[in-house]
């Protein structure tokens, strides 16, 4: 593996952008940035010099390109075995519960989007969305509870699919979202990553303001 380079979205929007970001920040793989603002002059085209899907994140390696946030966390996982937890049995779950959050959630994409310098407490609650955070905290205490006894996060150490929900935790927070007592300690131990908090303060930084994603402006 030679000079990685991940190109990115707008921190504050991108929530897709976070996890690869975040992956290997915690993992300490050394790589440079590359941040193209979505839905500005050309973006299109300079996100398509990168990705083939015209989307980001992309991982580019070399002559490879990889793109898509979970296929670039298991190309990295690859290389760098301990993304995932080491047992076969937690390791299942992580990833289960990964392409649970790949694939899955939409009422709550849609009503909680990502934005992490806006506050909308008691917004974006719809039933659909309230049976998904109830989901999620299940999940996340259901994990922590079977698997987390060697640290913080759902299963133990700092995994992809920490990494995974990583995007979620700021929409709880965004949203001002009550969670029990296991997964507000979850959502506040990602919250506490200095790569996280590296992560929001870029984000906070950054000029960029996308009418679409201001919902509750």
């Amino acid at each position: 593996m030679g000079e990685l380079k991940l190109v990115i979205g707008n921190k504050n929007y991108s929530s897709w952008s976070l996890r690869p970001w975040i992956a290997m920040k915690v993992a300490g793989i050394a790589f440079t940035e590359e941040r193209i603002p979505l839905y500005g002059p050309a973006s299109k085209e300079k996100i398509l010099a990168f990705s083939p899907a015209g989307k980001v994140p992309c991982l580019v390696d070399g002559e490879l390109r990889v793109w898509d946030s979970l296929a670039i966390c298991e190309y990295l996982a690859e290389k760098h075995p301990g993304l995932w937890p080491r047992e076969p049995a937690a390791r299942a779950v992580a990833r289960s519960i990964s392409a649970e959050m790949h694939s899955g959630f939409q009422n709550l994409r849609t009503h909680m989007s990502m934005n992490i310098r806006k506050r909308h407490p008691g917004k974006g609650r719809t039933p659909e969305v309230v049976a998904e955070i109830g989901r999620i905290a299940a999940m996340w205490t259901e994990c922590r509870g079977r698997h987390g006894a060697q640290g913080p996060f759902l299963f133990g150490q700092f995994s992809i699919a920490d990494a995974m929900y990583a995007p979620v935790v700021l929409r709880f927070r965004t949203y001002a979202v009550d969670l029990p007592p296991e997964a507000r300690a979850y959502a506040d131990a990602i919250l506490a990553l200095p790569a996280m908090q590296d992560w929001i303060a870029a984000a906070v930084a950054e000029t960029e303001s996308l009418p679409q994603f201001e919902t509750y402006g």
